[in-house]
């Protein structure tokens, strides 16, 4: 096998991770009434077999893209999906409505331990930027494949099979990752626990995340206030940590921090639009579940085939950031149609030319905007860096959420007298003006705030962690096979993302 092939067949292992994890998240939501009629849960407690997943994936983000650094990052993700598979099979044998939540808890673990360094070991297996585009741009095809094959396969399968059947699918594929994975990702390794995991910071991160989750889907005051002492004793604890947990020399860096910004805005996009529309596609136009998910289809198609085919080549010649800005301001236009729709619309005439307008620019946009979240990151931050970005996605996901859902519900409340259909549609439209203006704002931060991008960060001495190396007496590291002639990402002078975000910073060229 080829250098390359082994770089190709590494990708397709995380990709298959990562399709798993959307694919779970989608069919789930279909999924939702049986689940709540067959365990007995209440209105209530039935969104906990979704937000138990959200809090423990966003609470352990960080301390799994730590623990990559530490051990390396192929460990951390063949345990993360070893837990996953494992808590599937539980989640698809429950027989009780505790035991799914729990079993919910755990899968939320494992794809979080697996999802973090995932960004990371992608950065380090394509250093070069072309290459990178290419790479990103599949990954976020796998990601738009599985929201659209999870609305579809989510009805199909709950209605022919039962809902256990979409925890149970997991069982097999996870083997055979597993398996894969085992035999074909790079082996780095860190420098071991020795180094200082922190444990006392992974749990108040953990635990502030967690519950600044709980608080934004539950809306609970006290939570929040609780999330902010933790995350406030945790900024402590690494300011006097001898060997802290993150870095706070990188968290210290603007660009990171702006970046993220930008990423937290549009995921809080994309997880409220995908929930407030399937509420407006059900309620207002009166389609079932499986119609949800086929009426869904063109905006996952669509960021499917331009992430894979499209956003490469534009990044690559233009770079991440002129991209980015193009992507926004079609997402933008999509959402601001949506906010037009009539009370009465028809799908194809109405519905359609916004959900296509709104691919094309999610479909450009996901991939500039995570390589631009990763710039700058010295080798050994990177599974931080890919931990923090992902913690970004998953608590813009739940912010966006949260508000998107409240404006829609306060709106609509707001009847004055109106028809119900009439009140419901005046919700939804007026959570697609909120969206868009999420995008907006991270439409400006791109254009004003992202301007240069950042300059290596030096490596860091005394505490550091070094750059993950490949084990002497296993497989190399596929970057570093690839091409001998050249130097890895981890050894070159400039860091692997920057060099496809040098159009950011001089005249845009993304």
């Amino acid at each position: 096998m080829s250098a390359f092939s082994k770089r190709a067949s590494a990708l397709a292992v995380l990709c298959a991770m990562s399709l798993m994890i959307v694919l779970d998240s989608t069919i789930v939501a279909v999924a939702v009434p049986d689940i709540q009629r067959d365990l007995g849960f209440s209105d209530a407690g039935v969104a906990w077999v979704v937000n138990g997943y959200l809090v423990a994936f966003a609470g352990l983000l960080l301390f799994a893209g730590r623990l990559g650094d530490l051990v390396g990052a192929w460990r951390v993700f063949l345990a993360g999906l070893a837990v996953f598979t494992v808590a599937s099979l539980l989640c698809g044998l429950a027989p009780t409505a505790g035991a799914l939540i729990a079993g919910r808890f755990l899968q939320g673990a494992g794809g979080a331990l697996a999802a973090a360094v995932v960004l990371g070991m992608i950065v380090r297996l394509f250093p070069q930027p072309a290459e990178q585009a290419r790479a990103m741009g599949i990954y976020s095809f796998t990601q738009a494949g599985g929201a659209a094959a999870g609305f579809v396969l989510g009805g199909v399968l709950t209605d022919a099979l039962g809902w256990p059947v979409i925890f149970l699918i997991n069982v097999p594929i996870g083997l055979a990752v597993w398996l894969a994975g085992r035999r074909l990702l790079p082996r780095e390794t860190g420098p071991g626990l020795r180094r200082g995991l922190d444990l006392p910071g992974a749990a108040l991160i953990t635990g502030g995340l967690s519950l600044a989750v709980y608080a934004i889907i539950s809306s609970a005051p006290v939570a929040a206030v609780a999330a902010v002492l933790l995350l406030a004793g945790f900024v402590l604890r690494q300011h006097l940590a001898r060997r802290p947990l993150i870095a706070l020399r990188v968290l210290g860096r603007r660009w990171l921090l702006v970046a993220n910004a930008a990423v937290v805005l549009v995921f809080a996009t994309g997880m409220g639009f995908q929930f407030t529309n399937a509420l407006f596609v059900q309620r207002v136009m009166g389609y079932d579940a499986l119609g949800t998910g086929l009426a869904f289809l063109p905006t996952p198609i669509v960021i499917g085939l331009v992430s894979l085919f499209v956003a490469p080549r534009l990044t690559g010649r233009f770079g991440p950031r002129p991209v980015l800005i193009t992507g926004l301001a079609l997402l933008f236009a999509g959402l601001l149609l949506l906010g037009r729709l009539p009370v009465a619309p028809s799908y194809w005439a109405d519905m359609f030319p916004p959900l296509v307008v709104m691919g094309l620019g999610v479909g450009v946009t996901v991939p500039a905007i995570i390589m631009l979240a990763m710039a700058g990151a010295a080798p050994a931050d990177t599974g931080m860096v890919s931990g923090f970005s992902n913690t970004a996605q998953q608590a813009g996901g739940a912010l966006g959420l949260a508000v998107l859902a409240a404006v829609a519900a306060a709106r609509t409340a707001d009847r004055g007298g109106a028809p119900e259909p009439v009140a419901l549609h005046a919700g939804y439209t007026q959570a697609f003006l909120v969206a868009a203006g999420f995008v907006l704002t991270a439409l400006l931060i791109t254009v004003f705030a992202l301007r240069r991008a950042p300059a290596q960060p030096a490596e860091p001495s005394g505490t550091t962690t070094p750059a993950p190396r490949a084990e002497p007496s296993r497989t190399t590291t596929a970057a570093s096979q690839a091409e001998p002639s050249r130097t890895t990402g981890a050894q070159r002078s400039e860091p692997p993302v920057t060099a496809a975000c040098g159009g950011a910073g001089a005249p845009p060229a993304r």
